[in-house]
């Protein structure tokens, strides 16, 4: 590896032209900087500066030597540049279930990263289940998640109301039996589903397993089948509500920080705000401890 340093007393000499004054251009003394290019002569093997020449110029080794060297310093600089440059330099994890992950929060989001840019926030969506075991395990630092109940250390919760859907085109009854787009094992909603149609003694199977919430809903729409949906959801989709089945209690939508102040306290403050109206205000719960 050739030493920038090295390779700057080379291309200050071939720029100037001369020793001296390449060696008052970097604050050094002629013999130092002739040392310099000894050094960096040994290194490669050739000679670099042809030092009969008046001024002083590349020898044709070094001439070839001299664009590469010219990329490797300004390379140099550029990283020097970017690393005392603090923006990006800390990572905010914060993670959500994929229909909270809307405009207003990401406006939210796109505030906090311009007033703070030293942060990165790392956003990741995905199953409440799954998003709370990692806040737990401090994978996050913020999260929101849906559940039956809040847990006592939540920040802010608000009620969550589920409904059955069907296409909009959909016919008035429902073959036995009944069609279900499901989310995948574990969702809550699928649960949920299922406890409530087999509750009301309903014969049923899943036609449709879709991944995320927008695929569950694009199937609905289709008419592939009955599901159940948080309502705040199924806004701009040709679904509507579909009768005959029985209510499902309201899930809770839980926010979640590990600090209660700073940046990360802030940022969870302007997420609950984003909470608050989609819910219309109403909130179930807010931990006043914070």
């Amino acid at each position: 590896m050739l030493d920038p340093r090295l390779l700057l007393a080379f291309v200050t000499i071939a720029d100037q032209g001369s020793f001296t004054a390449a060696a008052d251009r970097l604050h050094m003394t002629q013999s130092t900087i002739s040392q310099q290019l000894g050094r960096l002569e040994q290194a490669v093997g050739h000679p670099l500066i042809d030092r009969a020449a008046r001024p002083v110029r590349p020898t044709p080794a070094g001439e070839r030597l001299l664009g590469h060297a010219r990329r490797i310093l300004s390379l140099q600089r550029e990283a020097e540049t970017l690393l005392s440059d603090p923006v990006g330099t800390a990572i905010l994890r914060i993670g959500l279930p994929e229909d909270i992950a809307t405009g207003p929060m990401m406006r939210v989001f796109a505030s906090f990263a311009a007033r703070h840019r030293e942060i990165r926030l790392d956003v990741t969506t995905g199953l409440s289940r799954e998003i709370a075991r990692r806040y737990r395990s401090g994978e996050f630092d913020i999260a929101i998640v849906k559940e039956a109940a809040a847990e006592p250390d939540h920040r802010a919760s608000f009620p969550e109301p589920l409904a059955w859907f069907q296409a909009s085109e959909a016919p008035g009854d429902w073959p036995d039996p009944i069609p279900l787009v499901a989310f995948p094992t574990g969702g809550l909603y699928r649960e949920a589903m299922f406890d409530a149609i087999e509750g009301a003694h309903r014969r049923w199977y899943i036609a449709f397993t879709g991944s995320s919430l927008h695929s569950v809903l694009v199937a609905v729409a289709a008419g592939m089948g009955l599901s159940l949906l948080p309502v705040a959801a199924t806004t701009g989709h040709a679904v509507r509500p579909c009768a005959g089945l029985p209510p499902v209690p309201a899930m809770a939508v839980s926010l979640y920080a590990w600090e209660k102040a700073g940046p990360i306290a802030d940022l969870a403050a302007a997420m609950e705000g984003v909470l608050v109206a989609r819910t219309g205000g109403l909130e179930i719960a807010k931990n006043n401890t914070d």
